[in-house]
């Protein structure tokens, strides 16, 4: 439960497991990292927490989302929906293993707490069927205008961040092992892990009353 009410919150939603699905949770990620916000701006990784991040949302002003979004466009083409544009996004589900961001809106709206703006930055992913996979280079390439997009939206709100200088160090907004870097050196191979399910089980798999 949070208390009071904070001026921005800026969330990244997505599930890094799934390839490109993982946008929005590495954008807010390239966020933290690129720069510092003045007291009243949180950022947090949101991930696959659904109705969980009601009370976060529905205490804030101003709501920033970073996420995968199918726009039925070019994999890779970065959109800005915001304010009414955005309920349309959230509508729909972009795949089974996606949060429904909409509901989280819609309760916050219910109990008459909704932020008064909200932008969302999305991305148009290139594959999503790739469990323990990563971000496509057609993806993770507009990662840096993303941040770009957010730190100028964030400005027009009147809370410009500082850029961080170099070599600067900040406590990482999740568990290190799933940050960006480690991830890709850590994981296993296609080969070595089957990602979309093993032929060798599902051959094994027989339908309920078969011989």
């Amino acid at each position: 439960m949070v208390e009071g009410r904070r001026e921005v919150l800026v969330i990244g939603i997505g599930n890094v497991l799934w390839a490109d699905e993982g946008f929005g949770v590495r954008a807010v990620e390239a966020l933290h990292g690129a720069y510092a916000f003045p007291e009243g701006v949180v950022l947090m990784d949101g991930g696959t927490q659904g109705l969980n991040l009601l009370e976060d949302v529905a205490c804030s002003r101003r709501v920033l989302v970073f996420d995968a979004v199918d726009y039925r466009l070019a994999p890779g083409t970065l959109k800005v929906l915001r304010d009414d544009e955005v309920p349309a996004w959230g509508r729909a589900k972009l795949s089974p293993h996606q949060t429904g961001f909409n509901d989280v809106l819609v309760h916050a709206a219910l109990q008459g707490r909704g932020p008064e703006r909200i932008t969302v930055i999305g991305v148009q992913p290139e594959v999503l069927d790739d469990f323990g996979g990563s971000l496509r280079p057609s993806v993770r390439a507009r990662l840096p205008e993303a941040v770009a997009l957010a730190a100028r939206e964030l400005a027009s709100w009147g809370m410009a961040g500082r850029p961080r200088a170099l070599g600067e160090t900040c406590e990482p907004l999740n568990d290190g092992a799933l940050a960006l870097d480690a991830y890709e050196r850590d994981r296993p191979s296609a080969d070595d892990a089957c990602r979309v399910g093993d032929p060798r089980l599902l051959a094994r798999v027989k339908p309920s009353g078969v011989a």
